[in-house]
């Protein structure tokens, strides 16, 4: 049986015991069966992961012995930035899961003029908190060893650029051939993925503004929710073998 593996967001050290919290204990404990000498696996996000011991298995609490540390590292090669435009919930879910198994470093999700979703207050709270529960689980399933983090954006001028920066539309003369070899040497870049109708004018103009370039990833046009997964594995590929093809 695979080990179990959880994220914890607390310090950790070797020879500790680590107190789990009610959902974790009811996972390990209905889910997946645990008994006490069983291992699993923590990471709180820092990078590498702990092996552990389950040392008390309870209904509202497990206790866990670190036993040691493991320098693991699973992260992409570069950090690569997802910007979302907002669109149905669904669909950033799906986005949010796969982009996190694909290596995603972060996500900002972003109101465009022909964005659909609308969330503010206690519902855009909600929603956050569904949304880092859905990439928190995706890391402890892929093997991550951090957590993407995860912002809401009511307009394009809000979004933070960190590196190379490029939005995503089929016409534009710059081809991700033509990027190729600039993305394969990044070490940051940002990708801007627009709603289900595409980018207006105005949206295309103020990251302009932003110096944003745009960038066509072949001759096919991908839905919205395509878009980050097939980015994310093309940057993996071509960073893996930079001076191929």
């Amino acid at each position: 049986m695979q080990t179990c593996r959880l994220f914890v967001p607390s310090p950790m050290n070797i020879g500790e015991d680590i107190h789990l919290a009610d959902e974790q204990s009811h996972y390990l404990r209905h889910v997946m069966r645990v008994q006490c000498g069983n291992p699993v696996i923590l990471f709180n996000g820092e990078g590498g992961e702990y092996e552990a011991t389950i040392h008390r298995p309870g209904k509202s609490e497990t206790v866990c012995h670190i036993e040691q540390f493991i320098p693991a590292d699973r992260e992409m090669p570069c950090k690569a930035h997802m910007i979302q435009a907002a669109c149905r919930s669904e669909k950033i879910e799906t986005i949010l899961q796969k982009g996190t198994e694909l290596g995603a470093a972060s996500f900002q999700i972003v109101r465009t003029e022909r964005s659909t979703l609308r969330l503010a207050g206690s519902k855009l709270e909600r929603r956050l908190n569904r949304w880092k529960k859905i990439i928190i689980e995706a890391a402890e399933q892929s093997g991550r060893t951090r957590i993407p983090s995860l912002n809401w954006r009511d307009s394009l001028k809000d979004i933070h650029f960190t590196g190379q920066s490029y939005a995503m539309h089929p016409l534009t003369a710059q081809t991700w051939a033509q990027a190729r070899n600039r993305i394969a040497q990044a070490e940051v870049i940002d990708f801007v993925i627009g709603p289900e109708g595409g980018f207006s004018e105005g949206d295309l103009n103020t990251l302009a503004t932003m110096k944003c370039s745009t960038l066509t990833f072949g001759p096919r046009i991908m839905r919205t929710e395509t878009a980050a997964p097939a980015l994310l594995a093309a940057i993996y590929a071509i960073q893996q073998s930079p001076k191929s093809g």
